[in-house]
């Protein structure tokens, strides 16, 4: 029977829908991101200034979500933009991969907003830590997928690059699970963790020679 075989793999299919997808739905995740940032203002008869600042300082573990969930989310991004840069072409278990990373992406604005109204409770912070984690372990088996046995990159890549983007996506699940640990002891402290993301992929070792 002619026509198109839905069974065949997708190996000469190049990554444009998926990464035009992934610009997408980062963008709507990393501005729906914003809306978490509310006041609860009590009626009051003082200064309507004293009362606007005690709401702000009041409320800044809201801010301090929002600037860490953002960066998070720019991390991710980042890591994905750089990952594609050597995904040549894609398969069907690369794209459900991509897919259930955009999801768990797409969850994000929801984990903030638990974090934000319960911000001391040890549940909010586990599902946001298990929420980073699953990301972080998507990311990784999305590069290890792809580089194995050099499945969907070039054959001649040098393997150092290879293992480095494994060190550098490894990062994230790591420090996760010491967020999720943190979460049990002290759930309010095991948000700030998570901006050792940023700073240890900064270091050297886990940069490319060419950045």
């Amino acid at each position: 029977m002619s026509g198109t075989n839905f069974d065949e793999p997708l190996l000469e299919s190049t990554t444009n829908r998926i990464e035009a997808l992934t610009d997408g739905i980062f963008a709507i995740a990393m501005t729906l991101l914003v809306f978490n940032l509310h006041l609860s203002a009590p009626k009051s008869t003082g200064p309507v200034n004293s009362d606007l600042l005690g709401l702000l300082v009041g409320h800044s573990h809201i801010f301090v979500n929002f600037i860490i969930s953002f960066l998070l989310l720019a991390v991710f991004w980042v890591i994905h933009h750089q990952q594609s840069r050597f995904i040549k072409r894609t398969d069907r278990k690369h794209i459900w991969l991509n897919v259930f990373m955009l999801m768990f992406v797409c969850l994000m604005p929801f984990s903030v907003s638990l974090i934000g109204d319960y911000h001391h409770d040890r549940i909010a912070n586990l599902f946001f830590g298990l929420n980073i984690f699953i990301l972080g372990m998507l990311f990784y088996w999305n590069w290890h997928y792809a580089t194995q046995n050099h499945r969907l990159i070039s054959p001649n890549m040098d393997p150092e690059r290879i293992a480095l983007g494994k060190r550098r996506t490894a990062v994230t699940p790591v420090v996760s699970l010491l967020a999720v640990f943190l979460a049990l002891v002290h759930p309010h402290l095991s948000t700030y963790t998570y901006l050792l993301i940023p700073i240890i992929l900064s270091h050297p070792y886990l940069r490319p020679s060419s950045e």
